[in-house]
């Protein structure tokens, strides 16, 4: 089942959407159960917004195999952790805002894990009863300032500009996330193409080890770590996220001087 947030005329929804195209509008958030509100939309008229507005958001590091080879790191031993701002979120079709100071801005496509129900002290063999669902997400990153973090053990604004968590464009509800296939594209160029078979830390342990020491909330996402490939972005460019089962996440990158403030 596929459920995306939505706005048509100015309102917000949520809904499922079917294979043609049809949204059926549910009464509230999907998280507090999936009751129609009896109208149907149709996604040809509708705007697609991130899937839920400014969830907290888990994100991982060094999490596939490949992509630690390619950095020159070890493969670690244990969740390598931080948080991005809920303000990072933004939708399919909206725009990475490029930094005015950026000098190396990087894309990161990742599997992104939802939460759908309060988790603390679960275990591995039950972690996935927790999920909601599964959609694509973009880690985006400004390496010189991460680095610059990195260098005194802290990572905040290097992953923490407005927009940079594009997250969407549905949640499919009905995955397993063990073996699905992830490409990310610059500009109609495949930069990614990785397995979430190569996660070091699968779906299930990651949920098992966060609420070990957290409780998780419903809505909260777990962006699980990027594959190898990853590059830079430039504004112009378009980055495309396409994970098996879910769908395209497309985001277009503008410079800070051609948004409105």
């Amino acid at each position: 089942m596929k459920i995306l947030r939505y706005s048509i005329n100015g309102s917000s929804y949520y809904g499922i959407l079917g294979r043609d195209g049809n949204i059926e509008r549910l009464k509230g958030s999907p998280l507090e159960g999936l009751q129609p509100a009896g109208y149907v939309d149709h996604l040809g008229s509708a705007r697609v917004l991130s899937p839920l507005y400014r969830p907290r958001v888990f994100g991982l590091g060094y999490n596939y195999r490949a992509h630690s080879q390619e950095v020159g790191k070890s493969t670690p031993t244990l969740p390598v952790l931080f948080m991005k701002p809920s303000t990072t979120v933004i939708g399919h079709e909206e725009s990475i805002v490029y930094p005015p100071d950026g000098e190396n801005v990087h894309f990161e496509g990742e599997l992104t894990v939802i939460i759908g129900k309060e988790a603390r002290h679960v275990s591995e063999a039950d972690a996935l009863d927790y999920v909601f669902g599964y959609t694509c997400g973009n880690d985006v990153s400004d390496r010189v300032f991460q680095r610059r973090e990195s260098e005194f053990g802290c990572l905040l604004v290097g992953k923490g500009y407005d927009t940079f968590a594009p997250i969407g464009p549905v949640v499919e509800t009905e995955l397993d996330p063990s073996n699905l296939h992830l490409i990310t594209r610059v500009n109609g160029e495949v930069r990614q193409n990785g397995n979430t078979a190569d996660l070091v830390y699968g779906v299930s342990a990651l949920i098992a080890y966060l609420s070990k020491y957290m409780t998780l909330l419903p809505g909260d996402h777990i962006m699980t770590g990027t594959p190898a490939g990853v590059g830079p972005i430039k504004p112009g460019d378009t980055i495309e996220v396409e994970i098996e089962g879910i769908g395209v996440l497309r985001n277009k990158v503008l410079s800070a001087t051609d948004v409105t403030p």
